[in-house]
């Protein structure tokens, strides 16, 4: 026995396949510690953050992206749109966004927002779920003759300014909430988490 030619391409073989099989088990391994890295999916549903490119958005548009299970609108307002506003106080129901849970206290003014001109809200109607949507155009539509732009939920009727505070005597009984958010920079948004040092 002792004396028996050792076969060495049998050995190689043996080696090699060794040597695949392990490199296979041990990549099979790794997924599982690789994949722990990046966010779960009910990690990114609880409210991991999401940036968003906003450089090119023109106004009177709007982006619809997805945080938490619910549609963000980004909207960017016109200096008309802006002026509109103070308009609005005598017809909607909370024009000084008095309700604190409906947005952070750095969104609590006349526009509802950071920055005057960019609009960021939860596109859930407060009451009962549907999405309301963006009529930028002041000019009579057939759900309001002397519409001042805003949204507008088909579902029920219910009405938002441009600021997203909901008007008087609507279905809905509360403004469009306004959720954590932040500037990057000046073309990217991030929502999710608020400025630093915001309270």
């Amino acid at each position: 026995m002792a004396n028996e030619e050792v076969n060495t391409g049998r050995r190689r073989f043996l080696t090699a396949t060794t040597a695949v099989v392990g490199a296979v088990g041990a990549g099979f391994a790794a997924v599982p510690f690789i994949k722990s890295w990046s966010p779960s999916a009910r990690a990114r549903f609880a409210g991991a953050p999401v940036s968003q490119d906003i450089g090119a958005l023109e106004e009177g548009q709007q982006l619809v992206i997805n945080w938490r299970g619910q549609p963000i609108f980004i909207a960017r307002r016109s200096k008309a749109m802006l002026d509109i506003l103070p308009q609005m106080d005598a017809l909607v129901a909370d024009p000084k966004s008095n309700n604190a849970d409906q947005q952070p206290e750095y969104a609590k003014n006349e526009w509802r927002s950071i920055k005057p001109e960019i609009l960021v809200l939860v596109g859930v109607c407060t009451h009962l779920g549907c999405a309301p949507e963006l009529h930028a155009e002041v000019k009579p539509q057939p759900f309001d003759p002397d519409w001042k732009g805003g949204y507008f939920c088909p579902c029920h009727k219910s009405r938002y300014d441009l600021a997203g505070r909901v008007y008087k005597a609507q279905p809905a009984p509360a403004n469009l909430p306004v959720p954590p958010y932040h500037f990057e920079n000046d073309s990217t948004l991030v929502i999710g988490v608020d400025p630093k040092g915001a309270a």
